[in-house]
């Protein structure tokens, strides 16, 4: 569980940076996949397109 400590009634700065743990614990990616059911089928074609996609990005880079 993330957990942030408000300090000096600083609310906005707490929220910044429970935001940015969020995203550097990948929690929004894992809510954001476990939505909606996928098949096991469907789950290997998006990992197949997102490997492909990598490739090339990481081509296009070099």
């Amino acid at each position: 569980m993330t957990k942030v400590v408000v300090r000096n009634g600083k609310v906005e700065q707490a929220l910044k940076d429970f935001k940015q743990k969020v995203v550097k614990n990948g929690l929004l990616r894992d809510v954001k996949n476990k939505e909606h059911y996928n098949k096991p089928g469907v789950k290997k074609r998006l990992a197949k397109q997102e490997a492909i996609k990598k490739a090339k990005k990481k081509g296009r880079n070099n």
